[in-house]
Formats: structure tokens, C-alpha cells, sequence
């Protein structure tokens, strides 16, 4: 079968490489990959700018059905239709793994970046990490229950949102517009802010429910807030978009004693004036990939229809088009990008 391969450390050192199919093993089994998203992380990994352990298999946003069952899984049966958390492998008896938190367990394995990943046919995966998919929900939309669990973290699980609140998200991207949407479900008001290259992103989040937006490279993000907040600034940052600018721009807009809430990664040093943070007594909280509690809360919204996934997905590729997909990432053409194994190549 086909892989996407990271075969080596350093820029786009990546290819479709013939990989041996996986074996089952106790305790695991074997998903038939409907689709995996491309991720922000994805194009870190290919950038050089996120750790990885090469040659892997890239992708850990994936939806897919069970082929086969290793001995000792018990829970789950062929033809299941599954997404997983992308955890391969934990300690299992360090404090964050024994409370849930397997996101920061120092020796954690993940999928796509420690072993091999989505971009592919056929990947083996623990029992333990799977969850079964709604029936309601497509097999292909499953595959951005990796992204929705990483929000319910952020957004409903480490930053305090009550109803009401004035919430700015900055960056309009699939992480931004989960995270949008995640807070009007919380009862709270939602301001997003991008660029002009965001256009299409802006209106996405207009027509998902977002009571303002802004391209900031058209209008002044602090006046239109300041407006909208009626003078006192917004309660909630949920910053997606892992620029320098937009940081800046969420400590300035936030009041006094507000929170600010960092999605996006960087991939690089960056320099912050953080005294308006000092001033303001705002906290700041970082908030990286998922836990257990996430997944269950993430599938529990889309059992009750509470967030939209489907409009996200702007192309379904076929792996021989990674190319494209990738490119059309680190453009912002579209949204979020999905490649299937069992797409029809073009």
C-alpha cells in the first residue's frame, strides 16, 4: 500500500512511498482509512518546524472502519465505523497520564509524527484510543473529530466561558471556526478576526453564527471591539492563528482580568510585549491537543447536531494529490482539506 512518508528531517522531505500493510497485534486493531485531514501541525512536520521521528507515515486527523481485531479487544468488532485519539502510545504511570491528560505525558507516542499515521490504506491503532462515530455522522466528516476534541479542550475544558461573554477568535481557519462555534454554544457572543486572504473564512463564520467580523487589514480590530464591547473589551481571546500579530492584538483588545486562551502553534521564537498583560492581570493559557474527556464531549456535540463540520470540508483528494492538498493549505485556498485512500484518483 501507498504512504505519505516524512522520510527524513528537514524541508518537504516527504513522498508516497510502498510500505508494508500493518499487522495486528494484542490489544489493537487494524482501521481502513476513510479520510485524514491536513493539519497546521502537518505542515510544520513538513516544514521542519515540529518533531517528528522519520521515516513515519504523516496524519493524525483520520476516520476510518475496522478491518481486523488483535487478541484481547473486546469492545470494538470489524466493521466498526471509529476515529481515534492520535495517542499511540503513553507511560500510563506518570500524574498526567493517571489523571486523563495523555497530551502531556513526557513519553507520549502519537500517531503520524512517533508512528505511522492517516495518509495511508491501513493503520494500527490501541484499542483504548477509540471512539465509535454517530450513526447520523458522515465517515469522512469523522475525520475532523481530532480538530472539534482539540477545541473542547481549549475552549470548553481550560478557558472559563460564561454566557454572555464577548469572545474574540483570531484567525478564521478550521481551528478558529470550531473554536467559534464552540463558544456561541457556550451562550457567548463571537467576534473573528483575519486577513484579506481570510475572505472566504470571514463569511464562513457569518454564516456559521459569528455575530462579527473583521479583516483587520481593512478596518481597526481594537476600534471595531472597543464598539462592539460597548468600551470595555472583550472577556475571552481564543487566539488560532499562531501569528505574532494577532497576539498583540488579543492582549490589547481584552479587558481587565480577561483570559487569553493560545490555539495556534508558531513554529518559531517570537518576540511579545506582554506589560498590557502585567496591567490588565490577564491569564494566559496554553492549550495543546486533546484529552480523553475532549473526544467524549467532541462526539457527544455531534450526536446533537450542536456544531457544523460538514461546511469545513472544502476538497476530499485522493493521496496521489497530497501535493496540491498541502499547497492549498499553506495558501488558505478553502478550508479544511481531506485525503482519502479511497478517493478515485482524477
Amino acid at each position: 500500500m501507498q504512504g505519505l512518508v516524512k522520510y527524513a528531517r528537514g524541508m518537504d522531505c516527504a513522498e508516497l512511498r510502498e510500505i508494508p500493510e500493518p499487522k495486528v497485534l494484542p490489544g489493537h486493531v487494524i482501521i481502513e482509512v476513510a479520510a485524514c485531514g491536513i493539519c497546521g501541525t502537518d505542515l510544520h512536520i513538513l516544514a521542519d518546524e515540529y518533531p517528528c521521528r522519520p521515516p513515519v507515515v504523516l496524519g493524525h486527523e483520520f476516520s476510518g472502519t475496522i478491518s481486523e481485531v488483535g487478541p484481547g479487544v473486546t469492545r470494538f468488532h470489524p466493521g466498526d465505523r471509529v476515529v481515534s485519539i492520535p495517542f499511540f502510545r503513553t507511560c500510563e504511570r506518570c500524574r498526567f497520564c493517571l489523571t486523563g491528560h495523555w497530551n502531556l505525558c513526557p513519553e507520549r507516542v502519537t500517531a503520524g509524527g512517533g508512528v505511522h499515521g492517516g495518509f495511508t490504506r491501513f493503520l494500527l491503532m490501541p484499542e483504548r484510543t477509540l471512539f465509535r462515530i454517530p450513526d447520523h455522522v458522515d465517515l469522512r466528516v469523522a475525520a475532523l473529530t481530532e480538530p472539534l476534541a482539540c477545541n473542547v479542550r481549549a475552549v470548553l475544558e481550560e478557558t472559563r466561558i460564561q454566557p454572555g461573554d464577548f469572545v474574540l477568535v483570531l484567525g478564521p481557519g478550521p481551528i478558529g471556526i470550531l473554536a467559534m462555534q464552540l463558544a456561541r454554544a457556550s451562550g457567548a457572543q463571537t467576534f473573528v478576526c483575519g486577513t484579506s486572504q481570510d475572505a472566504g473564512r470571514l463569511d464562513l463564520a457569518r454564516r456559521l453564527g459569528a455575530e462579527g467580523v473583521l479583516d483587520i487589514q481593512k478596518g481597526d480590530p481594537l476600534a471595531f471591539l472597543r464598539d462592539a464591547t460597548r468600551g470595555e473589551g472583550v472577556a475571552i481571546v481564543l487566539e488560532c492563528s499562531g501569528a505574532a500579530s494577532a497576539v498583540s492584538i488579543g492582549i490589547q483588545a481584552l479587558r481587565r482580568r480577561g483570559q487569553f486562551t493560545q490555539i495556534g502553534l508558531f513554529g518559531k521564537p517570537l518576540t511579545i510585549d506582554l506589560d498590557p498583560a502585567i496591567y490588565k492581570e490577564i491569564r494566559i493559557r496554553g492549550s495543546f491537543s486533546s484529552s480523553w474527556t475532549s473526544w467524549e464531549k467532541a462526539l457527544e456535540l455531534m450526536d446533537q447536531r450542536r456544531v457544523e463540520l460538514e461546511p469545513l470540508i472544502s476538497a476530499i483528494l485522493p493521496l496521489q494529490r497530497w501535493k496540491e492538498g498541502f499547497e492549498r493549505c499553506r495558501k488558505k485556498d478553502g478550508m479544511k482539506i481531506l485525503l482519502s485512500p479511497l478517493a478515485p484518483e482524477d
